[in-house]
């Protein structure tokens, strides 16, 4: 299964004490391994996503008790099972999410609890599953927020992101026309899938009001002023934007974001867009993939604002 000692009593993790900037407060120790608690399973880490969400944690977003782990994307081979838990065996490959509110560890370890999963589907590689537990989950969640529906126009701006990439391929699977903003790295895999894609910056609404009308618009791309032009393309309503990126503009300009929207509406499709991705359907674009010990470089990578794509940790080498 892996080259991992099962009978060992301590774990490489990376975690947190305090909270900070996250070169800072971020140290690779080892701990001991975790027991699974009810309604959890353990798993070996094959693969370990990090994501902004994560440095977010480590400044104090939902803050709580310390210390805390980061990696909240994981995929692996179950190694021990809470009680209460069924359907799932001893071995078997799941996708899903660490346990990170309710451990001392998270994904980036040599073992992780989770607290939701799902089977990988064969044909797909642990590395490409853990790539979509957040990616699906936001940007599902975001889109069911805006109302969408078939035959709409949405404009994604921030395309190149993970979660831009994944609700651009949600939207044209739901019969939307999409027009997608995104820089050079990603623009002609968007349009092969068969977004319009246009550049970001000066010009943008008089570009975006060539291709065509807009009725709704999701925000992914990091926070660089751009929400006025945004209010602007979708015909002035702020309440036809929501952002997952800008919240100090969203906050001025009226417009809709992540944490002011009903949290509670939640459907889980990542089961289904897992089987999709399986089938070649659907991907989450992975960037580069480093063995944990080297997380202060996908750390580095992250924070420079350029990752273009998902940075991936492989403990199971």
């Amino acid at each position: 299964m892996s080259d991992f000692d099962s009978s060992a009593e301590t774990m490489r993790t990376v975690r947190f004490r305090e909270y900070g900037e996250p070169a800072d407060v971020l140290h690779l120790e080892n701990v001991p391994v975790p027991a699974p608690g009810p309604g959890r399973i353990r798993i070996v880490v094959h693969a370990c996503g990090l994501a902004p969400a994560d440095w977010a944690l480590c400044r104090g977003l939902f803050a709580g008790k310390l210390p805390r782990g980061i990696g909240i994307d994981v995929a692996g081979t179950v190694d021990a099972i809470g009680e209460g838990v069924t359907g799932v065996s001893f071995g078997d490959p799941v996708l899903g999410a660490a346990d990170w509110a309710g451990s001392e560890t998270a994904g980036a370890s040599d073992r992780a609890i989770m607290n939701r999963w799902t089977l990988v589907p064969a044909g797909l590689s642990f590395t490409q599953a853990a790539a979509l537990p957040m990616a699906v989950d936001t940007a599902n969640l975001h889109l069911t927020w805006l109302g969408i529906s078939e035959g709409q126009t949405i404009l994604v701006n921030g395309a190149g992101t993970t979660i831009g990439y994944a609700a651009v391929q949600m939207a044209l699977i739901r019969g939307l026309r999409v027009i997608a903003t995104a820089g050079e790295t990603y623009a002609r895999q968007l349009r092969d899938l068969g977004a319009t894609v246009t550049p970001y910056g000066a010009g943008l609404v008089e570009r975006v009001r060539a291709i065509g009308p807009v009725d709704l618009v999701f925000d992914t791309a990091p926070a660089s002023g751009a929400l006025p032009a945004l209010v602007e393309i979708a015909g002035g309503d702020p309440k036809r934007v929501l952002t997952a990126s800008d919240f100090a503009g969203a906050a001025e300009l009226g417009v809709r974001d992540t944490f002011h929207e009903d949290r509670t509406r939640r459907i889980d499709v990542l089961p289904d867009f897992a089987r999709l991705a399986a089938e070649g359907r659907f991907t989450v674009p992975v960037a580069r993939t480093f063995p944990l010990e080297e997380w202060r470089a996908a750390l580095d990578i992250s924070l420079s604002g350029q990752p273009h794509g998902k940075l991936m940790l492989l403990p199971v080498n």
